[in-house]
């Protein structure tokens, strides 16, 4: 599974429907994802995943509102419960061999074991292999983008909260530690799996990785840091910390925010969950402070792409922001 900061082909997203997903708060979503389309677009083709034909033209007036050229868009009529692409989409590898191909990881999707809509985006990987005739590669496993994040050089990056908690949300009933690193080892070319403990407060996932720690380069990741004592993520995240010593792995530390609240209800707030495009990285900000502190880590990080923020106060209402509603599709050549 290569990087995500390599070349691209494509970025595929959802285009928003289910107003569950952000109760009471619904009319300003859409217009977040044009937002972000409009800073992918320049860079590769955007995929987006419509309904019907009312959806697809819904979508393309947005879009061409806030000055989308719909010439890189390529809308695909494949239904979808919810718009998380990053979790239900289609995973995408290079083949070895002589001649390298695209292929895709056939993970499952059962809405993070904890809703009951979820048939039609776990279809979405047999879509688009079917779509752009791809092979699949049958992993027999539960699985989130947003659960791992790889270096394209054989390491991952998951939390034990997510995969191993055998009480809550259990994806993969009885399989254990050396069950899922041997999937993770035959589907994506994992040699080294580096579990970190659990995830944030207010993350509906039960620990994603994405929104604590993120590969940067190679032997880089940026790590969330709490320093209020009497937060609730400050042990969790000062005891991923310690996990990663003696990794041999650089660690740097990105600021949380501020504690964000809607509705009586701690959100999933986080700079961790940016998305690494051809032509920027777009960072989830929240009116805070540390805004800017982030956004100039994370510059440092990727200097030779613009670092871009994507105000995602309304968006995370909905549990998720910019890494969460955005899958990669890998170019065949850097």
């Amino acid at each position: 599974m290569p990087a995500e900061w390599e070349r691209h082909a494509a970025t595929w997203l959802a285009w928003p429907h289910n107003a569950s997903d952000w109760p009471g708060k619904f009319p300003p979503i859409p217009w977040v994802y044009g937002e972000i389309v409009r800073h992918l677009a320049p860079g590769e083709t955007v995929r987006i995943l419509v309904n019907s034909a009312s959806h697809q033209a819904q979508a393309g007036r947005m879009l061409k509102k806030v000055g989308v050229d719909l010439a890189r868009v390529d809308f695909l009529r494949f239904p979808t419960n919810r718009g998380w692409t990053r979790d239900s989409g289609p995973i995408f590898v290079r083949t070895g061999g002589a001649k390298s191909l695209l292929a895709i990881a056939r993970f499952h999707f059962n809405a993070w074991a904890k809703y009951k809509d979820w048939k039609k985006d776990d279809k979405v990987p047999e879509r688009a292999a079917k779509r752009f005739k791809l092979p699949l590669i049958n992993a027999k496993m539960v699985l989130e983008g947003g659960s791992i994040d790889v270096n394209g050089r054989g390491s991952l990056l998951t939390t034990e909260e997510c995969l191993l908690d055998a009480k809550v949300q259990v994806r993969n009933p009885g399989f254990a530690r050396q069950d899922i690193e041997a999937v993770l080892r035959d589907t994506l070319g994992i040699s080294n799996t580096i579990w970190l403990g659990k995830g944030i407060a207010g993350d509906d996932t039960h620990g994603h990785i994405d929104d604590i720690c993120r590969f940067v380069s190679a032997g880089t990741v940026v790590l969330c840091r709490e320093d209020n004592p009497k937060d609730i993520n400050y042990k969790p995240l000062a005891e991923n910390r310690e996990r990663l010593q003696g990794r041999g792995i650089q660690v740097i530390d990105l600021p949380m925010p501020r504690p964000l609240y809607f509705d009586g209800v701690r959100l999933p707030a986080s700079y961790a969950n940016f998305y690494i495009a051809n032509a920027a990285v777009l960072v989830p900000t929240f009116n805070d402070p540390n805004d800017r502190t982030a956004l100039g880590i994370l510059g440092e990080c990727f200097s030779d792409r613009l670092v871009v923020g994507i105000h995602a106060v309304d968006l995370v209402w909905g549990l998720g922001t910019v890494h969460c509603m955005t899958q990669q599709e890998p170019a065949l050549t850097s």
